[in-house]
């Protein structure tokens, strides 16, 4: 007989372990399985109130007539100190999975606190408040915008934006409304009126540029951008402060 048989078999006998129903052979056969199958502790704790509602009910006899006794052998019966330690057994053992249980949900429960927690730290990080507006990186120390004057009868618009570098000065350009002859020249104009070629690029159908260039002047000794065309004519100039 294959053990799914056998516990088969031995799943049919509950009610009359309860009962006090079955032989000796088969109780001690069944006092044997319980201690290793949970299943069938599971069902001995369903169906464990059963004989004690069975005390209630009328005498068999006043339902349908006179009915032999059961007769059971003393040694058949299950005491109630083996059932009741096999039930402490299988609840015991429903206790310890239902910790396990609540153990393994609350881990995956403070992970996914902690990655909401990063989440939203980053939002606010990047924000300031969550859906607020996008903050802007700060401006590196040092850093200057200057906006660009034309000169008469010319429209040049935009600004010349310095960063100080170890070796000189990084300069970046916006313009518009750019007009004259290309190719057109970006010069760095030193405090003793001396200057430094940095940029150079050719005409744009929108007459716009956005261009980056660089000087060996030093921010500080820089007193001006000069946007001059191919004839040397000067377009515009932004000051620095």
């Amino acid at each position: 007989m294959s053990d799914l048989d056998e516990h088969d078999n031995l799943h049919r006998l509950l009610g009359g372990y309860l009962l006090g129903g079955l032989d000796e052979a088969d109780t001690d056969r069944l006092d044997a399985h319980l201690h290793d199958c949970a299943d069938c502790r599971a069902e001995l704790d369903r169906l464990a109130p059963v004989p004690e509602m069975l005390q209630h009910l009328p005498d068999a006899r006043q339902i349908g007539g006179d009915l032999p006794p059961l007769t059971v052998a003393p040694a058949a019966r299950p005491t109630p100190q083996n059932i009741e330690n096999l039930l402490s057994r299988m609840r015991a053992e429903k206790t310890r999975e239902t910790r396990v249980s609540r153990v393994r949900w609350l881990a995956a429960a403070s992970v996914a606190l902690i990655a909401a927690g990063a989440i939203g730290y980053g939002v606010l990080s990047n924000n300031g408040t969550p859906g607020g507006p996008e903050q802007k990186p700060p401006v590196a120390a040092g850093v200057t915008t200057a906006n660009f004057v034309p000169t008469t009868g010319n429209g040049l618009g935009g600004q010349a934006t310095l960063t100080p570098k170890a070796w000189g000065v990084e300069i970046a350009l916006n313009m518009s409304r750019m007009e004259g002859k290309a190719p057109f020249f970006c010069m760095v104009k030193r405090t003793d009126g001396t200057m430094e070629q940095a940029a150079a690029w050719g005409e744009t159908p929108e007459h716009t540029a956005k261009v980056s260039g660089a000087s060996s002047i030093k921010a500080t000794d820089v007193s001006a951008i000069v946007i001059t065309d191919s004839n040397g004519k000067e377009l515009g100039t932004a000051k620095v402060a």
